[in-house]
Order: structure tokens, then sequence, then C-alpha cells
């Protein structure tokens, strides 16, 4: 799905969505990343959704964020809370979703200039 460009264009803003990858201001990824909106997109050493560890989250607490939106792959699951428990106690969000709703919600919350993270599983 390609998304329009608004005025957030100097946050990195998520410019379009597959199955197979994302872009980032027009930028393809193909691989899975941690995505913020003042800082250039890093990439996070998840290859699915069954290999999530709690160290994979310590990753994603260093930057602080306000809340995390995670992208599980093309459909919706649940992240245990034994896995979050660092991002949790220190009052962080965590919300899971599948990876479209989580671009799409990544988008609205960073225009709204959350500190938002997005942990997208590609």
């Amino acid at each position: 799905m390609k998304l329009h460009s608004t005025a957030t264009q100097q946050y990195q803003t998520v410019t379009a969505y597959d199955e197979n990858g994302i872009e980032i201001n027009l930028i393809p990824f193909d691989y899975s990343l941690v995505v913020l909106p003042e800082i250039k997109p890093a990439p996070w050493p998840v290859t699915s959704f069954d290999a999530l560890t709690a160290e994979n989250f310590e990753q994603i607490n260093a930057i602080e964020p306000d809340v995390v939106i995670l992208g599980t792959g093309a459909t919706q699951r649940f992240v245990h809370p034994r896995l979050t428990a660092s991002l949790t106690s220190r009052r962080i969000g965590v919300e899971c979703m599948d990876n479209q709703a989580a671009c799409r919600t990544y988008n609205i919350l960073m225009a709204e200039g959350r500190k938002v993270a997005l942990a997208l599983i590609l």
C-alpha cells in the first residue's frame, strides 16, 4: 500500500508497506527494524515472532519511547508479558498488531508528536 506524503517529512515516516517489506521515507527495508520519528531506522535482530526474547526489548527500552507498536507479521499475535517486563515496569506501553496496522498506527502517533517506537518483524 502506498501512503500519501505529509508535512512530517523531516521525521522517519512509513511511506509504503506490503507483506515483503516497508519503506521509510521512500527507502525500502526487507528486514526487521526499529523506527523512531527522529532516529534513523535500526536493524532489529528478530527473525520471527517465535524468536522474540526479553533481550530484543532491551534494545527498545534503551531508547526510552513513550509507547511501542509491535508489528507481529501478517497476523496479530500477542507477546508474553515476561518478554516486555522491562518496558512495562517503566510504564512504557506495548501494543501488538499486524504489520499493516502497526505502520498506520505509528504514522498517526508520530504525526501527533508522540515518542513512539515501531518494532516491526519482517
